[in-house]
């Protein structure tokens, strides 16, 4: 998956914490484009507006049953490319 914001980080790349952040960071993205708000998600979801800010927060642990409920919700998919952490981000920019 390319992301459309790069978030730095100094810690330890290739954690789960940077995957989770990374999709939440193009969730986010994704929202703000399409003029949809946390409220809307939630309506969409079914869920509470506290569950989409707990969803959206990245401090927990990402499951694929919740990505995909929050990306058929938001009417997208999901499109994941893996790459060695050797490969330059270059590439990862060309795919956006």
């Amino acid at each position: 998956m390319a992301f459309r914001k790069r978030v730095e980080r100094d810690d330890h790349p290739g954690e789960s914490g940077d995957l989770t952040s990374g999709i939440v960071d193009e969730i986010t993205w994704f929202m703000r484009e399409h003029k949809i708000s946390r409220a809307d998600l939630a309506h969409s979801m079914g869920v509470s507006p506290g569950r989409v800010s707990q969803i959206l927060s990245g401090g927990e642990n990402l499951t694929l049953r919740t990505l995909s409920s929050v990306v058929s919700a938001l009417g997208a998919r999901v499109e994941v490319t893996l790459r060695s952490v050797e490969e330059p981000d270059e590439l990862l920019d060309d795919l956006s």
